[in-house]
């Protein structure tokens, strides 16, 4: 397997801090710069040209001597001046030894005998990785993505403890996640994100501590399970939803038989409180607009309500023509005050021509007159 294989394995190829080089001396290009000049001119005024013929080497040697000097001590200067950014640690060698950790700001080296291996940076970098196909304790295969955040405490300890840290603690990572999933059941790698977090942490920060890495936090971004496996779960859970509505149903159903057993105690021993309720029901059911409610005679018998209504509206229309005709504002009179009725004053029933006995819309069962 290749290194590009390895690499597309463990996800995308952090910039590693190891290979950051150092930034543009610009103090030292500037130092440089100005040495020369100044060499180079203090050398145009000694020599002082046109230079007339025949002149001595010591004439030449003294007048470019400012010159020379200040190429060298120039380029001296450019190459033991270092500028280091905020977040940037030099490890220093002496004469390929390990000597001191410098930046940031300017530091300063001795020319040919100090170099600086690596810059390590100090921020908090950002890893992801994964885990593909891995098998649960229960034998379920998942693929984790998680991010693992972490920061480098001893750049001596990661840049001579490690040839690569960033990549060393990617693998770190990725294979703490196998050894946690492979010991965690499905239901608590779905529920229990936080705790296999903690226990993330906990290994991967074990395998980084000598190499000066702290780790921070894991943070597991997405669980994928098989497609059939999330079908069955979904149903599963329908299910589960289903069972437990039912429950409440019938639960609520227990606890409305309960108030409506105590309201019939209640308005068992209190007709006034039924006949109240009756009417309540009855004005609630009529008060839309274009309702037509139809209730039973024993309904409106309970109410008290059918014979006051019907004897009023069969005296109105005169059918009852022995029955008080009440007019506006006037007071009932009372019944035993008024008149004996005369049977003439009744309607007959209409007669069929040559038939004396009165019309019925019935059939007659008894024998035909001759």
């Amino acid at each position: 397997m290749s290194n590009n294989q390895i690499r597309s394995n463990v996800g995308p190829n952090p910039t590693s801090p190891t290979n950051a080089m150092p930034a543009t001396n610009s103090v030292g290009c500037t130092l440089f710069l100005i040495l020369a000049v100044l060499g180079i001119g203090l050398s145009f005024l000694l020599v002082n040209p046109p230079v007339p013929i025949g002149v001595t080497t010591s004439f030449w040697l003294v007048g470019l001597a400012p010159a020379m000097i200040g190429l060298l001590l120039g380029y001296l200067i450019f190459l033991s001046l270092r500028v280091a950014r905020q977040w940037e640690k030099a490890i220093v060698l002496r004469l390929g030894r390990f000597s001191r950790t410098s930046g940031p700001g300017i530091f300063f080296l001795w020319p040919i005998i100090d170099s600086i291996s690596t810059i390590v940076d100090t921020r908090t970098q950002i890893t992801p990785f994964k885990a593909e196909q891995t098998l649960s304790r229960d034998t379920v295969p998942v693929d984790v993505d998680a991010v693992l955040f972490w920061f480098v405490w001893d750049s001596g300890k990661a840049a001579l403890s490690v040839s690569d840290y960033a990549e060393a603690v990617s693998w770190a990572a990725q294979t703490a996640l196998r050894d946690t999933i492979g010991k965690t059941d499905l239901a608590s790698l779905l529920a229990g994100r936080e705790q296999i977090e903690v226990t993330l942490k906990k290994m991967i920060d074990e395998r980084t501590e000598p190499w000066g890495i702290t780790v921070q936090s894991v943070e597991m971004r997405d669980v994928l399970i098989p497609v059939a496996l999330q079908d069955a779960m979904s149903k599963e859970a329908q299910a589960e939803r289903e069972r437990h509505a039912r429950v409440i149903l019938s639960q609520a159903e227990v606890e409305v038989a309960q108030k409506f057993n105590q309201a019939a105690l209640i308005y068992g021993n209190n007709p006034v409180a039924m006949s109240l309720r009756s009417m309540n029901l009855l004005a609630d059911a009529i008060k839309e607009r274009g309702a037509l409610v139809v209730v039973p005679n024993n309904a409106v018998e309970t109410l008290g309500l059918g014979t006051i209504t019907g004897l009023t509206a069969l005296s109105q229309s005169g059918l009852l023509p022995n029955a008080p005709q009440l007019r506006p504002n006037e007071p009932a009179r009372d019944p035993s005050s008024a008149p004996p009725p005369n049977p003439a004053a009744r309607p007959q029933p209409p007669q069929q021509p040559g038939n004396a006995a009165p019309y019925s819309p019935w059939p007659q069962t008894g024998p035909k007159q001759p």
